[in-house]
């Protein structure tokens, strides 16, 4: 089954939220794939009753689920699992057609949703507490986790479907229910992503766990983070969309966590193995046609090796230039941008770099064809350009020389972003100075390893205007979980802790 056989079959079958072609009536919404500038096909907005439905089914639907035990809620993860690798390469395509990243980087994507599946199984017997020494005599304390209850996930097109993913089978196992609003420039994906996950959830009566309101964020995205049932916002997006959410559900009291924005800074000592540093450069500034929150943005290159980074960079970028179109040719290394107005923000940045004084070594240019494609840029800068402190959603890659370590990092920290860094070094000591408490202060910091292509075991996310969540591995789960502290007096006597005597 291919992506194209994907949406057919969602055709077919009448499915409720999808229609064929471009549907211009009211309460529809047109997918259009970036390769073309053409529709794909069109899917159904919920309105504000449809969302208070979903909610309402997801909070019936805990009630139930919350006590199922968490190796039987890993079980049916691990299903979920089992169903995405049978569409594992027609979903990744799907993701392909609507999105624009290439074949390989979409089918990777849903790698990426079965490998969190893998990782939720074995969490669902790993959801520890710890026990704690009372200072009464006869006690014993501990504590454990609960499920926290209706999590809303609000998702980005960049990776519409692993970000769902990220969320959804951690709080699965953790006992919560879930409402997932995705964006609206790719519902399609979610729509196959949601009835492949729902083909299980029918099977054993557990239609609830997770539910789909596709709408806009008048309709549905503001109803969803001042919503009381909903204890948790998970969203996704610019740093201007997470302060919204994070100030609405705060008046509410509410937890957030946000993934936003990413200006990230990869540094080139003099001492760095070249091939790697700019083979991991390439795919960094490049994969994804620049539209990862992980994408290397801003390149710090010492000066006794940048004229040598530079000229391989541009050779590289030379054998990308023929090798951008159509992302589901195996061929191709980079699709186009999502749409009409990615290219116009690029543009304009690009020509924002040159009045401030950046030198455009390599690309940069919309690409005269269908579709929404541009040629990757490298640009000279200086850290002193006020552009470079922007997060551009573009294959822009600002280079800028510097002489000391402590320089460019505190160049790379000067930025509001705090999410991916990266250091090419041999010497031990510049790794960890990098890696040290005066190092990177961003949420990832790798060594010869690039900015983007984060594994699924770490926790994921950034700190300052990055939003400071972490999602995906290592203890994320907690965010899903309510904590308790749980003390037992086995005793005959009612000793208070710090010693008070109240007879």
């Amino acid at each position: 089954m291919t992506g194209h056989d994907l949406l057919h079959q969602l055709q077919l079958d009448r499915h409720p939220l999808v229609r064929t072609g471009a549907c211009r009536e009211p309460g529809w919404i047109v997918s259009e794939n970036p390769s073309a500038g053409e529709a794909i096909a069109s899917a159904r907005l919920a309105d504000r009753i449809a969302f208070d439905a979903a909610v309402a089914s997801a909070s019936q639907r805990f009630r139930t689920w919350r006590m199922a035990p968490a190796p039987k809620r890993g079980e049916i993860v691990r299903l979920i699992g089992l169903a995405l690798r049978e569409k594992r390469e027609a979903l990744g395509e799907l993701i392909s057609l609507e999105m624009g990243k290439i074949r390989a980087e979409g089918i990777g994507e849903i790698q990426e949703c079965i490998d969190i599946c893998d990782f939720a199984v074995g969490l669902s017997r790993q959801l520890y507490g710890m026990t704690t020494h009372s200072e009464r005599p006869r006690h014993r304390m501990y504590e454990q986790w609960h499920p926290l209850g209706v999590i809303g996930i609000i998702t980005a097109f960049n990776f519409p479907a692993a970000v769902w993913a990220w969320n959804a089978m951690i709080a699965a196992v953790c006992g919560d229910t879930m409402v997932w609003k995705p964006s609206l420039l790719t519902p399609l994906t979610a729509i196959a992503l949601h009835e492949t996950v729902e083909s299980v959830m029918r099977r054993h009566d557990l239609e609830g766990v997770f539910e789909l309101v596709i709408g806009t964020d008048e309709q549905v995205g503001e109803a969803m983070i001042r919503d009381r049932r909903l204890p948790l916002i998970s969203a996704t997006g610019s740093c201007r969309m997470g302060r919204h959410v994070g100030q609405v559900v705060a008046a509410r009291l509410g937890r957030t966590l946000l993934e936003l924005g990413g200006n990230n800074a990869l540094i080139i000592c003099d001492d760095a193995d070249l091939d790697l540093a700019v083979r991991a450069v390439v795919f960094g500034a490049v994969g994804t046609t620049g539209q990862r929150c992980t994408t290397t943005r801003r390149l710090f290159v010492q000066r006794g090796v940048a004229e040598e980074v530079v000229s391989r960079l541009k050779r590289a970028y030379e054998t990308i230039l023929p090798r951008i179109g159509d992302p589901l040719d195996p061929k191709t290394l980079m699709g186009p941008m999502i749409h009409a107005n990615a290219v116009e923000t690029m543009m304009k940045a690009i020509e924002t770099a040159k009045r401030q004084g950046g030198e455009i070594l390599f690309g940069g240019k919309r690409l005269d064809r269908p579709g929404h494609f541009v040629e990757p840029a490298i640009i000279r800068a200086t850290a002193s350009l006020p552009i470079i402190r922007e997060e551009t959603f573009a294959p822009i890659l600002y280079v800028i020389e510097f002489d000391d370590l402590d320089e460019a990092i505190a160049q790379q920290n000067s930025v509001d972003q705090g999410l991916s860094s990266a250091i090419f070094t041999d010497s031990v000591r510049r790794a960890e100075r990098f890696l040290s408490h005066a190092g990177s202060d961003c949420g990832i910091a790798n060594v010869n390893i690039g900015t983007s292509g984060a594994e699924i075991g770490g926790a994921f996310g950034g700190e300052k205007d990055t939003g400071g969540g972490r999602e995906s591995g290592s203890d994320a789960w907690k965010a899903y979980m309510r904590r308790q502290t749980c003390t037992i007096n086995w005793g005959e006597d009612l000793p208070l802790a710090q010693g008070i005597e109240f007879e």
